[in-house]
């Protein structure tokens, strides 16, 4: 269960109403990257080396299963393209779809395909081909969380390059859908062929062995020009074991490392710290339904007892911000006029009297080691809250144990999630009445009345209004604290310019990477 929720949301990405509602290709499709100086142009050639995690018994070749792998990501991400990626300026930007436009009531979408895409073996991209490829997406295991209120049967081809989506409901966010794990392959793909199944993206498998992968160059991408002859990939199964291969040039970069990493590599002047801002949530979830976080005056209380700034310091080394409690800091309209919650022991002590907290007892937070200071920020929680007179047990739980036994179903636990989404995004997943995902058990009419509303709202300005009551009713009684977003962390070598710097499905988009060497 924890690996298909993590391929839910392990993609994602910032995006704003606006942007989605007036995409129709074009834009500003910048994106923040590694450093290059002022004077330097894009140098042809080269071949990157990089490392990503990953475990030889979590390899999978499908482009549409469970990639637990970040090194398994990286290469199906290199070699399939999605329908559409993550930006800035619009936050969602074409890709495979050229296009797109909604119907006026939000249910129908109509995405046009890039003029010349093809598949590296030279044959056209068709819209029967990405319906065939949607369709097989959305019936796997998860597709529905993939592909929400998308039916197989509501997926459907016009004419030659056009995709047709209709919605159950009205959903002004589904063009980020489609930049999840929308990999398109040639309709009819046998399963035995998918390790092998030519792809449209900006590079060609050329060989793969234990996980590990070389994919060069392809000349005839449709996207444009691709500066790097190639791409290595080696998998390691520890951070410490691939920031240790780059320090000992092995590797050109170590992708997504780790504060820890980070903070080693600090003062070494050939290696460059390339942070992703508000990469990944790490909120504590309150369960809401019953037990003895039920009641909002105790939940308050404890997001209050919380020193946001210590936690950040001392639990991500400087590499994170201070987070406020809601759900989608990459949204443009995020906590708009909401104030920062702060530290006021006083208040939250009075609050907990209110509630006739019972002090007297001890109450667990069962955590993971899943990624790196999970288990850390558990502790330093438990130490503050005590200051406001909550005893806390942390209580480290195998991760095979935790998701199967806590989430979901816990009254007190850590979770995360790798991504900055939207806050309607997140309202779906985890918020709404009967999400299937509702980490706190959280049932809040108001809430559910303003997700709809906002999910049908077309106009800007009004769906901005309707995200920050959205945003309010979070922010004032949900199962959340979260204290902080962490940085996603690269670690590269002097030669390398353009890494990626987007959260999220952002991270791999090497396409612009170049090499000074």
């Amino acid at each position: 269960m924890n690996l298909n929720r993590r391929q839910v949301l392990v993609a994602g990405g910032g995006i704003g109403a606006a942007a989605l509602l007036a995409a129709c290709g074009g834009g500003d499709e910048t994106s923040a990257k590694s450093p290059a100086k002022a004077s330097e142009k894009p140098r042809s050639g080269g071949t990157l080396r990089v490392g990503a995690l990953g475990r030889a018994s979590a390899i999978t070749r499908d482009p549409h299963g469970t990639q637990a792998n970040e090194s398994d990501y990286l290469i199906i991400s290199l070699v399939h393209d999605t329908l559409t990626v993550p930006g800035t300026k619009p936050n969602t930007v074409p890709r495979l779809a050229a296009n797109w436009q909604p119907s006026d009531d939000l249910k129908t979408w109509r995405f046009t395909l890039a003029k010349g895409a093809k598949f590296h073996d030279g044959t056209p991209v068709t819209a029967e081909d990405v319906v065939w490829s949607l369709k097989r997406l959305r019936n796997t295991p998860s597709g529905a969380s993939r592909l929400p209120g998308i039916e197989p049967e509501n997926i459907r081809a016009e004419g030659e390059n056009t995709v047709v989506l209709v919605s159950d409901y009205a959903n002004a966010e589904l063009p980020l859908l489609t930049r999840l794990t929308t990999f398109v392959l040639k309709k009819g793909t046998a399963d035995k062929d998918l390790g092998k199944a030519p792809g449209t993206g900006p590079f060609k498998l050329d060989w793969f062995r234990s996980g590990n992968a070389r994919l060069v160059r392809n000349d005839d991408w449709y996207g444009g020009d691709v500066h790097l002859d190639a791409i290595e990939v080696k998998i390691f199964e520890s951070p410490q074991a691939m920031a240790n291969a780059l320090l000992a040039g092995q590797i050109d970069v170590a992708s997504n490392v780790g504060a820890v990493a980070a903070r080693t590599a600090e003062k070494r002047d050939d290696i460059q710290i390339v942070r992703r801002p508000n990469d990944m949530a790490m909120p504590i979830v309150m369960r809401t339904a019953d037990g003895p976080f039920a009641d909002a005056k105790v939940r308050e209380a404890l997001r209050l007892a919380v020193d946001r700034d210590a936690m950040v310091k001392q639990v991500l080394s400087g590499y994170g911000t201070v987070a406020n409690d809601i759900l989608g800091t990459g949204d443009p309209a995020f906590a708009k006029g909401i104030p920062q919650r702060g530290r006021d022991l006083d208040k939250a002590r009075q609050m907990l009297k209110e509630a006739g907290f019972d002090t007297s007892k001890t109450y667990k937070l069962l955590t993971t080691e899943d990624i790196a200071g999970l288990a850390e920020s558990a502790t330093l929680f438990a130490s503050q809250v005590r200051e406001a007179g909550v005893k806390i047990e942390v209580v480290k739980q195998e991760s095979a144990t935790f998701w199967e036994k806590t989430w979901l179903k816990g009254d007190l636990y850590t979770t995360y999630w790798g991504t900055n989404d939207s806050v309607v995004f997140f309202a779906s997943k985890t918020m709404v009445s009967d999400s299937g995902q509702n980490e706190s058990a959280w049932k809040n009419k108001e809430f559910d009345a303003a997700y709809k509303k906002a999910m049908a709202t077309k106009d800007a300005a009004e769906r901005a209004k309707v995200l920050h009551e959205l945003q309010q009713i979070e922010y004032d009684g949900s199962g959340y604290l979260l204290w902080g977003m962490a940085d996603g962390i690269d670690l590269a070598g002097s030669a390398v310019r353009n890494l990626p710097t987007l959260p999220g499905y952002g991270r791999v988009q090497l396409e612009q990477a170049w090499l000074t060497r």
